[in-house]
């Protein structure tokens, strides 16, 4: 994440952080110089020059947290605390830092000359020592000084902020190379899932769907030859319950695959669907007060279904609480079980809805320590 430029920091605390920046400028072009100089001969043979840039760096790398402190302390800009910053960076910034901060001194000398110059006009003007011609004359050009002035700090200001963003987070380059990579492991993800579960769909109709099918048959076809009729009765008797039951067994093998009540209903009666078939008492909070995007919804689904089927399956849980809450443009669905826990993350029902929320630029949390309870939480951003 890129640091955030503070807009709540005060006009005095900027003030105050800028003309510290200009003592921290002088102390980094003092250490450019001397430390520079002291090296020159060192960093131009081939030989030494290695360790003379790492003993530069080293000083450097102590003068730039100083920078972080006071964009911190003083404009309120957050910066991300993994991001290790390049040597290069560190050099650059320090240069930049250098110039720009002297700069910004110099025109507030001017600033404050400009103001001296002011008051001076003023005395003169009230005892009458000045004329109106040069009065409008010094007023006119005081005024153009005064803007150029202001539009200098304003400039150095948002200079400073861009430099400090560049040094202390990613670049646009590096945001996007990070943003690439994240894409294209997603796909992969989402490409593996995918195929996961054509073999979850493929095995549960094999073993469930085909197999009942096959019992089926065998009722009708020893129905048929039979002689005796009132084993024949009770032979398709059997043979109607069992295509009861591959009814029943086809539709949940459809309803995995994808629930047309998401279509009709919406997400909340798919949900209490879920809450319909499951094998322990599950209790669902439902607030969301905005319509959602169809691949929000079917993810959000796809998370509450699968999480209540793996507590139900292995984690010997008696109660299920599902909680679906929308908050600005971020959808939270929370899985909470009393189960043993233990859940293993790199599972594949767990990776296959890790890489479903993730393909939405989503966050998948689980938490299950051994003992439980388990929790599973997505955040799905909906804009």
């Amino acid at each position: 994440m890129r640091g955030d430029s503070g807009g709540t920091a005060s006009w005095p605390r900027r003030v105050l952080g800028t003309l510290l920046g200009c003592v921290t400028a002088l102390v980094a072009t003092l250490f450019l110089l001397v430390v520079g100089v002291a090296l020159g001969p060192f960093l131009l043979w081939p030989r030494t020059r290695a360790a003379a840039v790492d003993i530069l760096v080293a000083g450097a790398r102590r003068l730039v947290p100083l920078e972080r402190v006071r964009r911190s302390a003083f404009f309120g800009d957050r910066f991300p605390e993994y991001y290790k910053t390049s040597d290069q960076k560190i050099l650059r910034y320090l240069a930049i830092r250098s110039w720009t901060g002297l700069l910004c001194a110099l025109v507030i000398g001017l600033l404050v000359f400009g103001a001296v110059l002011a008051g001076l006009l003023v005395r003169g003007a009230v005892r009458g020592t000045l004329g109106w011609e040069e009065l409008l004359t010094q007023v006119l050009l005081g005024g153009v000084l005064l803007f150029l002035d202001v539009q200098g700090l304003y400039s150095l200001a948002a200079l400073d902020s861009r430099t400090a963003r560049a040094c202390f987070g990613p670049s646009e380059r590096e945001l996007l190379q990070r943003r690439i990579d994240e894409l294209a492991t997603s796909r992969a993800a989402v490409v593996e899932a995918v195929d996961v579960e054509r073999r979850r769909i493929e095995r549960d109709l094999h073993d469930g769907v085909q197999q009942r099918l096959v019992a089926l048959a065998m009722l009708i076809g020893r129905a048929r030859r039979g002689r005796n009729p009132e084993q024949a009765d009770a032979l398709l008797l059997q043979a109607h319950e069992e295509s009861q039951g591959v009814l029943t067994e086809l539709r949940e093998v459809a309803w995995r695959v994808y629930p047309s009540a998401l279509d009709s209903l919406g997400l909340e009666e798919a949900v209490g669907g879920v809450a319909e078939r499951s094998g322990i008492p599950l209790r669902t909070r439902f607030e969301v007060g905005a319509p959602l995007p169809r691949p929000v919804e079917t993810a959000a689904y796809f998370v509450v279904s699968e999480s209540v089927t793996n507590a139900v399956k292995h984690s010997s849980a008696s109660t299920v609480s599902v909680a679906v809450t929308l908050e600005g443009a971020r959808l939270t669905v929370r899985v909470e079980d009393d189960g043993t826990g233990g859940a293993d993350a790199a599972g594949g029902g767990l990776t296959g809805l890790r890489s479903r929320v993730a393909a939405l630029d989503g966050v998948l949390h689980i938490h299950s320590p051994l003992g439980g309870p388990t929790t599973i939480t997505a955040e799905l951003p909906c804009a």
